[in-house]
This record gives C-alpha cells, sequence and structure tokens, in this order.
C-alpha cells in the first residue's frame, strides 16, 4: 500500500492492497493503519505551501514588496523632465504629482492602521498592492490634454501603497524579537533607499529602451500583481505578541479613540515621529527635485543641453538612483552596526546613533549647493555622503517604535507615525520647494543659470529641517528607557490579567 507522508491514502491505493515479502506473508510495517485517511483534494499543495511558510521566507517576500512599494514612487521621479515637458508644466506643478501621492497616503494610512491590528493583515496587503499596480498601470496611457487626472491617479496610487507600508513591518514584529528583528527590519527598511534607487534606474531604462517615457510606467506592475499572490499563498498572519511570548488571547485596545490617547501620552513615539518627518520632508524634495537640480548644474556648466527632445537625458537620474541604492546599503548596515556596538555602551543606543548620523548628513547635503555649480563630481560625492548618513535612521526608527509600544497598538502606532511624517513632511516640501523655485524664477529675468541657482536657493531649507530632526531624535533619548519599560510592564500585565480586565 501506498502511503502520504502526511498520513493519508493516496488516490487509488485501497487498504485491502497486500504487499507481500519473499517468504510469502504480508510485511507487519506495511499493514493498514485505522489512523490512514483518503487524501482531500490539494492537501499535498497546501502541506508544501506550510513548509515554505517560514519566517524568513515570509520577510523576504515582504521586503520585495517594500522595493516594489518604492520603487514605483520614484519611477514618476525618474522621468520628471520628460513629464515636465510632455505636460508644460512647473517646478511647482511637477511637485504637485508628490503632494497629492502623499496626501491620499497618509489620510489612508491611520484607516489601514485601525484595520491591520483587528483583520486578516496579509489579505489587507495584496489587495492594496493588486489596486495600486492596476491604477500605475493605467495612468502610462493618459493623454497630454488631461494632467490632472494623471495627478489624480497618483493619489489613487497613494491610498493603495499606504496599506502596505502601515501594515507590513507589523507582521516582522511578530516573527522576530531583539537583535534579529533590528536585523530583519534592517533589510526591510533597505527597500526604502533600494525601490528608490531601482525605480530611477527602471525609469530611465524603460524609458531609454522604449524612447517613450510611457513604458517607466508599465513594468512594475505585473511585478506587484507577482508579489501580491506571493503574500497570499506564502506570507502567514502571525499572531500578534507571538514573537514576544504572550500567549493565550491577546485583547485589543477598547477603542481607537483609547489607541491614540495612550500614543499622544508616549513621548518617545511622538519626538521620533516628528523626527521622522523632518527626514520625509528632506527625502520627499530630494527624490523630486535633485534630478532636475543636477542636469540644470550641468547646463550651467556646459556639459549637457538643455532639455527640449522628445526624449530627455536620462544620465543623472540613472547616476542618482546607483548612488541611492549603494547609499541605502550602507546606511542600514553602518546603523544596524554601530546600534548593535553602542547598545553594550548605553542603553538609549538607537535614537542617539539616528540624531549623531542625521546631524551629520545636514554638513554634507548643505555642501551640495555649495560646489554643485563648479563640479557636478563634488555634488554626487556629497550626495553619497549625505544620504548614507541619512539612511542610517530607517530601520532604527521603526525598532524604537517596536521597543515602546505594545503589539495590539503597532499597526496603528506605524499608520499614525507614518500619517504624521508625511503630513509635516514630504506631502508638502516638494511642492513647497517647487513654489519658492518658481517665485525666484519669476522675480529676476529668465536664464540657465537662474533656474538652477532659483532651486538650488530653494532645496537649502532641506538641510536646516534635517537639523531640527536630529534634535527630535535627541529628545527621543531622554524618554526611551522610561517608555521602553513602561510597554514591558504593560505586556506583561496583558499576559497575567485576563483580557477583560486589562486597560491599554
Amino acid at each position: 500500500m501506498c502511503v502520504e507522508s502526511d498520513g493519508c491514502e493516496i488516490e487509488g491505493s485501497s487498504s485491502s492492497d497486500e504487499v507481500r515479502t519473499l517468504s510469502g506473508s504480508m510485511s507487519p510495517g506495511l499493514k493498514p493503519s485505522p489512523d490512514l485517511h483518503s487524501c482531500k483534494p490539494g492537501q499535498k499543495f497546501r502541506d508544501a505551501l506550510r513548509r515554505y511558510r517560514t519566517p524568513a521566507v515570509s520577510a523576504g517576500i515582504l521586503s520585495f514588496g517594500n522595493v516594489l512599494n518604492y520603487m514605483d514612487r520614484s519611477t514618476v521621479a525618474g522621468v520628471l523632465l520628460d513629464i515636465q515637458r510632455h505636460y508644460e508644466v512647473t517646478d511647482s506643478g511637477a511637485g504637485l504629482l508628490q503632494t497629492v501621492f502623499i496626501c491620499s497616503f497618509m489620510v489612508a494610512a491611520p484607516i489601514f492602521g485601525y484595520l491591520g491590528d483587528r483583520f486578516n493583515r496579509k489579505v489587507i496587503l495584496s489587495c492594496g498592492i493588486f489596486f495600486w499596480s492596476t491604477v500605475t498601470l493605467l495612468s502610462s496611457f493618459i493623454s497630454k490634454e488631461h494632467y490632472w487626472l494623471f495627478v489624480l491617479s497618483r493619489g489613487l496610487v497613494g491610498i493603495g501603497e499606504s496599506s502596505y507600508s502601515a501594515i507590513s513591518s507589523t507582521i516582522i514584529g511578530d516573527m522576530y524579537t531583539s537583535n534579529s528583528r533590528t536585523m530583519m527590519l534592517s533589510v526591510f527598511y533597505l527597500a526604502i533607499p533600494l525601490g528608490s534607487g531601482l525605480g530611477y534606474i527602471l525609469g530611465s531604462g524603460a524609458k531609454d529602451a522604449a524612447e517613450d517615457w510611457h513604458w517607466a510606467l508599465r513594468v512594475s506592475p505585473f511585478l506587484g500583481i507577482t508579489v501580491g499572490a506571493l503574500i497570499l499563498l506564502f506570507v502567514p498572519d502571525p499572531k500578534r505578541g507571538s514573537a514576544d511570548h504572550m500567549e493565550g488571547h491577546i485583547p485589543h485596545s477598547q477603542s481607537w479613540i483609547s489607541d491614540m490617547k495612550a500614543l499622544a501620552k508616549n513621548r518617545s513615539y511622538v519626538f521620533s515621529s516628528l523626527a521622522t518627518a523632518a527626514v520625509s520632508f528632506a527625502t520627499g524634495a530630494f527624490s523630486m527635485l535633485i534630478p532636475i537640480y543636477l542636469h540644470r548644474a550641468q547646463v550651467v556648466q556646459k556639459e549637457v543641453e538643455a532639455c527640449t527632445k522628445k526624449v530627455c537625458s536620462s544620465r543623472d537620474s540613472l547616476i542618482f538612483g546607483a548612488i541611492t541604492c549603494v547609499t541605502g546599503l550602507l546606511g542600514l548596515v553602518i546603523g544596524a552596526a554601530a546600534t548593535r556596538f553602542f547598545r553594550r555602551k548605553t542603553e538609549r543606543a538607537d535614537p542617539l546613533v539616528c540624531a549623531i548620523s542625521m546631524l551629520g548628513s545636514a554638513i554634507f547635503i548643505c555642501l551640495i549647493f555649495v560646489v554643485a555649480k563648479n563640479s557636478i563630481v563634488g555634488a554626487y560625492v556629497c550626495i553619497f555622503i549625505g544620504e548614507t548618513l541619512l539612511f542610517v535612521n530607517w530601520a532604527l526608527t521603526a525598532d524604537i517604535l517596536m521597543f515602546v509600544i505594545i503589539p495590539t497598538r503597532r499597526a496603528t502606532a506605524v499608520a499614525f507615525q507614518s500619517f504624521t511624517s508625511h503630513l509635516l513632511g514630504d506631502a508638502g516640501s516638494p511642492y513647497l520647494i517647487g513654489k519658492i523655485s518658481d517665485k525666484l524664477q519669476e522675480r529676476f529675468a529668465s536664464s540657465e543659470l537662474w533656474k538652477f541657482l532659483s532651486l538650488g536657493y530653494a532645496l537649502m531649507l532641506c538641510p536646516f529641517i534635517i537639523v531640527l530632526g536630529g534634535m527630535f531624535f535627541l529628545a527621543t533619548a531622554l524618554y526611551f528607557l522610561d517608555d521602553r519599560e513602561k510597554a514591558e510592564k504593560l505586556k506583561k500585565l496583558m499576559q497575567q490579567t485576563p483580557p477583560s480586565s486589562v486597560k491599554v
């Protein structure tokens, strides 16, 4: 009799089948067992899926999904010169694309955070990916007479992508703890610079290959649909708090209002969210406008001509994308290594490493606008160092949140942190800096030199905001230990006390 490894009989075999030995008698080890049962349809396939639903595989799929999340955002930035020429819009009009995207993103994030704390997270993730991939593909067919519709499409993409950003990291947080969680979150948040850099490269490469910028928006949607399917098949929805050894039933907060009140009283969470907003302000403006600024710098140096052709030069987008990929990897590796080292010296290592790296980043980002007029290579060097230091804090900020927030409130905390960081950060920074640049250009005679200088003067606001973010991380360090201790006590109380009597 032939038997499957999970204890069920293969279709077509029978318990009455006899297997004879050389002596002619039935082998005792092969006699039918009463525990055997017929295989259900698809049982072998489901068992195979369960074998691959490991934390490492799940974290890998979620990290790849995060790469696509950020790749989709920066694909538009990678061909922004072409979009600007095609739709005939100003710097502020180009910046409006990012502003509309982020505004819809931040409004939807708290809603998905609420849903993520209460319903099946992987289903929400997959639906979000399918939605944003479809809208991105359709937006590539919008004609030049309907720029408002193209702007609206970016807003719809922001809604889809907010579901992923609000929930995905909490699944990893429920599969790993301590240094393992820091490492896996570092890999996960490597997607921010890696995806952003690949977005520039993919967008520019697809545009050059097809000699049409619309094709930059027609590649990532198919990858997104693939990742959505992989999440449904291989990523589990782990029990909330399982990695924190919270056994039994874990109570939810009484209401969303009680969650928000608790988060508002958590000073480490508040200050780290404000610091994240400063990072978002700078990265939002940089991701959209730095390639244009670098192109104008080379026009001033007479290395290239101004964009008047059907397809603009992709050189700066490609170089900036490659730098972003490399600096993202370096920043996250340096951040994880530095935090692991300094945790032996002080328990406040996470916020202190973030603060020092941001203050150092501000210096080199400021230098970009000093050297760009005379040396494009010098500008790239400053961008490389400044971005590396800026990317140190991405995973560490998420780890700070995991330390000071209880598991049943983490999705809401991630979503609201995303909301505030975008509201005060990149929701307005691309449009604001583009508007400042436009106003400066209007006040003086238009020339290629003045277009370059006006955008540089507007971007000079970013290093000052980064310094402010470093100050907020220093404030986080003051309250980090107290808030972490409160979270640990509350988790123990939730384990020991009946659910109905726990006030969270």
